[in-house]
C-alpha cells in the first residue's frame, strides 16, 4: 500500500534548517538534494540501500543498529525498509506478469 502523500513535497525545520523530503513511508524518504535523491531514513544521510545491503550480507538487525546507533535508526525503520523492498519486488513482478 502506498503513502497517500508519497508525492507531496513535506517542508520541516530540523536542527533550526530547513528540510524538504517526499515520504516513501514513516521512516524513508526522498530528500532533494540529499544523497543524490536516492532513498535516505528520514533526517539521516544514511541511504537505504547500504542496510538492504548489510541486510543481504548476513548483518543481523542489532548489528545494523549497533553500528548505525549514531544516526538514530530504528527497528521499526529497518522493517519499513525491508517491506518497502518486498512491496517494490512484488508490485515489478505483477508488472512482468501482466
Amino acid at each position: 500500500m502506498r503513502n497517500a502523500n508519497e508525492n507531496q513535497l513535506v517542508r520541516e525545520e530540523r536542527g533550526g534548517h530547513p528540510y524538504e523530503y517526499y515520504p516513501l513511508g514513516e521512516h524513508v524518504v526522498v530528500a532533494p538534494g540529499v544523497c543524490g535523491g536516492r532513498p535516505t531514513f528520514k533526517g539521516t544521510r544514511l541511504e537505504v540501500q547500504i542496510v538492504l545491503d548489510l541486510i543481504a550480507a548476513d548483518w543481523s538487525q542489532e548489528r545494523i543498529l549497533e553500528e548505525y546507533r549514531a544516526t538514530g535508526i530504528s527497528a521499526p525503520a529497518i522493517a519499513e525498509v525491508v517491506r518497502l523492498a518486498a512491496d517494490a519486488l512484488r508490485s515489478k513482478a505483477e508488472n512482468i506478469a501482466a
